[in-house]
């Protein structure tokens, strides 16, 4: 081949792509967190990929006055939970993290043994193989020792147990500013700052 058709086939260097999150969303409680969470990427400019489990659009319907069908118009890719063939699926995409928010016991249970049976569980299990930052929002009170035991394993296989914990030192005037500063530290995981809750400064003079 001529030095000419050479330098014609070289491959290209890939310009500087956005950063990619993907998002998941199951059937536990607090579907307004995953909500808050693409609203924060999508103004963030991060290209979100999302899949949502059965229970995930029912609890939207049913917590929140938002429809599945608007939740998905907040991502930039939407993949069906079914869809094992969906390019999340592969250690070859490219992505920067996965957070599933909120995250039901079932779907964390599903990710420490490894038996992805869905998009979910698999997606989470390449980020774990992969070495890429996963963070769960687990929504269950009280523990079992069950829960508490793959929690532990899941943290030592390299993801991050993110109880959204209300900040009472905030003196919240609403469950939105709880919901906002919760978002904002889960994405502090991510290097991506929202904005939008108030971090501790120590105590201001005055205050006791």
């Amino acid at each position: 081949m001529p030095p000419e058709a050479i330098k014609t086939h070289a491959r290209v260097p890939s310009t500087t792509r956005r950063r990619r999150i993907v998002v998941a969303m199951t059937g536990a409680t607090g579907a307004i967190l995953g909500i808050k969470a693409l609203i924060a990427l999508r103004r963030l400019n991060v290209e979100t990929h999302l899949v949502m489990s059965k229970w995930a659009e029912a609890t939207i319907k049913y917590e929140t006055d938002y429809h599945p069908s608007n939740v998905k118009a907040l991502a930039d890719h939407v993949h069906s939970i079914n869809d094992m063939a969906a390019p999340i699926s592969s250690g070859s995409f490219k992505a920067d993290g996965m957070i599933v928010v909120p995250c039901s016991m079932k779907t964390l249970a599903a990710i420490h043994s490894g038996f992805c049976d869905d998009l979910i569980s698999r997606t989470a299990d390449v980020m774990l193989k992969e070495r890429r930052r996963l963070v769960l929002v687990a929504r269950e009170t009280p523990l079992s020792d069950i829960h508490l035991r793959n929690m532990l394993d899941i943290s030592r296989s390299g993801a991050i147990i993110f109880p959204p914990v209300p900040a009472f030192y905030i003196r919240a005037a609403s469950v939105e500013e709880l919901v906002d500063q919760s978002v904002g530290r889960m994405l502090d995981l991510f290097d991506l700052d929202t904005g939008d809750f108030e971090r501790w400064e120590g105590w201001q003079t005055g205050e006791r």
